[in-house]
């Protein structure tokens, strides 16, 4: 559980730096800061999926809310406005603690209020209850004070797309439809209704618009940072009559009667899942619990979200981030069915790199996903065991993409005269290092890429192996003479005598010797062209360069395009995302190296388990429980990106389970 106390609540700067997250299991989220100020336009009580796990709308921003004592009234919320931050009910916030779902405790005159939040798995449904408690000194006192308290309960509405700022506009103004302890709002034809479901003894009707919210993560983004949100009403609650008082925000109808119902089903949920977690250590019992918020529904099947706020599921990281948010944590029958989801869509060779927003066509414009795919596969069948669903759903997919890639297929990709994979096209990025901005390609990475030369041989290399259990006779004798091909090309090419590491790329006679992380994977893989000598020098360069406490620098500080920080607008972020940012999601392929040239001894394992002692104390920042997609590439290695990246906690996870247990 992470907890804290008034010290942190009440100090604003340190309360904006950690944002929780709930997820309903189809794309949709809610999360705000520990003191519920929003400082994203990705931020809201209900962001819904409506096409899931796409079509994501902010369609309730907020609630404000206010504890009459007495007559005397208690603004419990906080927002900023220019130049000031009105109200300022973080004052009064006395916890915080996410148990599992975030529950914020205040005080007001010896009354002791506590508000929790939490969606329903499968349904775009958040749930708001705030209860009156009863402990420590003064319970009496507090008894005589709650006969006269009325908290006051104001939605704010937004109905727009999570990328966009809502502005005051007629649409809104929409006639609400109550119905007994249910009011309906539906602003647009095109989008689904906002029910909200309530217990309140009264309704002030009275409807408005709040202006100039400011959200001071865009502003420092370069973005549109203000917005404008309507209250079409607002819910009164009088202690009098009960000590607790519910809001559900949802797309269909729900009964506020059914609040505690709904908290003991997704608690349980949550509980199933923990009692499957792979070892009982709290680390990896978190990221069990992380890794569960990343895997969403796609029509029938399973997916992954890449990352919270603002990104939906690629392909890249999908297959990347598989082994450890599935298979570590003993979910293969989800694993298979996120492998049969992306097969379905593998097109010319290739697996999709992104899914757009508004459901059009896939994106296939990645070198590396689908070769990561072939990884996925193999770790499947490691955990799973099942050598029957592999060769009836995956096998037959896997070969058309070795003669796909044999033969050629989009952007240039293709086997080499050298048995290597080229690949790229002018102003096209293919690799993970995709940044681009305008017609400025950030890391231009067109011909022989390192990462793309190792999983290209860990495929051949896995497909040798599937071709000998299927009895493909044929196929296993050419998939090996792929392999040895590669491997002699690879060792003879990509080996820099003189700083004695991996190249990054090589395009012709270009031989790009830029210091990056790319090489570690040509030790990682389960499959690997080294020697012991060259695996083993490769994870010194690396390490003496580019680790860092939270993962691998993208570039090493002495190159002269090394970018210290990621901030800025995009032209600066983008400018330094692969240029020495730290990607968190890198350090497990660099332990999974660093144990194998060392043969997994001991010292080593201690030394490994060491690594992972700063990211287990940023679970109690930025994103809470979660772990961040980037991070500064200097000291103080500030946090940086989405505040929950699926590839980060996957392959923390991946690495305390198969590499540290």
């Amino acid at each position: 559980m992470i907890r804290f106390d008034r010290e942190i609540c009440t100090n604003l700067d340190a309360a904006l730096s950690r944002e929780w997250l709930e997820t309903n299991g189809l794309g949709g989220y809610a999360s705000s800061t520990i003191a519920c100020l929003n400082t994203r336009r990705y931020h809201g009580l209900m962001v819904a999926a409506t096409q899931p796990p796409v079509g994501r709308i902010v369609m309730l921003s907020k609630l404000e809310e206010t504890l009459v004592v007495d007559g005397r009234r208690y603004d419990l919320s906080a927002n900023q406005y220019p130049n000031t931050i009105y109200p300022q009910g973080y004052k009064y916030q006395i916890g915080f603690r996410l148990d599992p779902y975030p529950i914020i405790t205040y005080e007001i005159e010896g009354v002791m209020i506590e508000k929790s939040i939490f969606m329903i798995h499968g349904e775009n449904t958040t749930v708001v209850q705030y209860q009156i408690v009863e402990e420590g000194e003064a319970t009496a006192n507090r008894q005589l004070r709650n006969a006269n308290c009325i908290l006051e309960v104001r939605p704010l509405i937004a109905f727009r797309d999570y990328h966009s700022l809502g502005h005051e506009n007629p649409a809104l103004n929409s006639e609400v439809e109550f119905d007994d302890d249910l009011a309906t709002i539906k602003p647009y034809p095109n989008l689904p209704a906002l029910c909200l479901a309530h217990d309140a003894q009264e309704i002030d009707r009275a409807a408005f618009w709040f202006r100039n919210f400011e959200y001071d993560h865009e502003r420092a983004r370069g973005f549109d940072f203000k917005e404008d949100l309507f209250s079409p009403f607002a819910l009164k609650f009088h202690s009098s009559e009960s000590r607790r008082a519910t809001v559900i925000a949802s797309t269909g109808r729900r009964d506020a009667r059914l609040a505690d119902h709904y908290k003991d089903a997704e608690v349980s949920r949550r509980a199933e899942i923990l009692a499957g977690a792979p070892a009982d250590d709290e680390f990896v019992r978190a990221l069990v619990s992380a890794a569960d918020q990343f895997i969403v529904a796609r029509s029938k099947a399973k997916t992954v979200i890449a990352g919270y706020h603002w990104f939906s599921d690629w392909g890249r990281d999908t297959m990347i981030a598989l082994p450890g948010v599935t298979l570590a944590t003993k979910r293969p029958e989800i694993a298979g069915s996120i492998l049969l989801e992306f097969a379905r869509h593998v097109d010319r060779g290739m697996l999709p790199n992104r899914f757009p927003d508004a459901g059009e066509t896939p994106e296939y414009n990645t070198v590396d996903a689908t070769l990561w795919f072939f990884e996925a596969v193999r770790a499947f069948l490691h955990y799973s065991g099942d050598e029957k669903f592999v060769r009836a759903n995956l096998y037959d997919v896997l070969v058309d993409i070795v003669e796909r890639h044999v033969k050629g297929t989009r952007y240039n990709i293709h086997l080499d005269a050298q048995g290597l994979i080229y690949s790229g096209e002018e102003g096209v990025q293919l690799t993970w290092m995709d940044a681009k901005v305008g017609d400025w390609v950030v890391t231009p990475r067109r011909g022989l890429a390192v990462e793309i030369q190792a999983l290209w041989y860990n495929a051949v290399r896995v497909m040798e192996d599937l071709a000998g259990r299927f009895g493909d006779g044929a196929n296993q004798k050419r998939y090996a003479e792929l392999a040895t091909r590669a491997k002699q090309s690879f060792n003879e090419m990509f080996w820099n005598e003189d700083g004695r590491y991996l190249n990054d790329v090589i395009d012709g006679d270009r031989r790009d010797a830029s210091l990056r992380p790319n090489q570690i994977f040509a030790v990682s893989l389960l499959y690997s062209m080294l020697s012991d000598e060259r695996a083993k020098r490769v994870v010194e360069v690396v390490e003496h360069a580019l680790l860092t406490p939270y993962g691998l620098r993208s570039l090493a500080p002495d190159d002269p395009r090394y970018r210290p920080r990621y901030e800025g607008d995009s032209l600066g972020r983008d400018g330094a995302y692969h240029q020495g940012t730290v990607w968190a999601w890198l350090m497990g392929p660099f332990i999974t190296a660093y144990l194998k040239v060392h043969n997994g001894s001991e010292p080593a394992r201690a030394h490994a388990r060491s690594l992972l002692s700063n990211l287990r104390e940023h679970l109690n920042h930025a994103g809470l429980g979660q772990v961040s997609e980037i991070f500064d590439g200097d000291p103080p290695h500030a946090p940086r990106g989405c505040i929950a990246q699926a590839w980060s906690v996957g392959e923390l996870l991946r690495v305390a389970v198969e590499e540290l247990k």
